[in-house]
């Protein structure tokens, strides 16, 4: 592992120790990198209504951009897996989250490296190999 990767995913594992998960007991947590190194962390936060859960890769998006970073996001990695066993399994972005990825891919131009924490290490695949033909901002116009 590079030493920025493997920093980067150990984040993400710490990011999911902060995850509140009552219901599935399934921890994730996401690691943005900036342009300037610096790490931006996000955990899943469940709800008793499934369908307002928020994913830990949409957190640590929506922090950079509620902090002014948006457009900063170079790489993503991401961990999950039952409380006490994070990383053991290998954990992709839900769909969802693919989508919301995308949208940050479009608006930075880059074709964002996504790190998936397992008990091997991680394996990295690009956005676009993970939702390939995805929607974004070009079909809008």
């Amino acid at each position: 592992m590079t030493e920025h990767i493997k920093q980067l995913v150990e984040a993400a594992k710490k990011a999911a120790s902060h995850a509140y998960a009552p219901y599935s007991n399934y921890h994730v947590g996401a690691a943005l990198q900036l342009e300037d190194g610096s790490i931006v962390t996000g955990a899943n936060m469940e709800n008793a209504s499934y369908g307002m859960t928020l994913c830990a890769e949409t957190v640590a998006v929506a922090k950079a951009n509620s902090d002014g970073h948006l457009r900063d996001i170079v790489a993503i990695a991401v961990a999950g897996g039952p409380e006490g066993k994070v990383g053991d399994v290998l954990c992709t972005p839900c769909g969802r989250c693919r989508q919301i990825l995308k949208e940050v891919a479009d608006l930075t131009q880059r074709d964002l490296p996504v790190y998936c924490a397992h008990a091997d290490g991680y394996d990295t695949h690009l956005l676009s190999e993970l939702l390939p033909h995805g929607f974004g901002p070009a079909n809008l116009k």
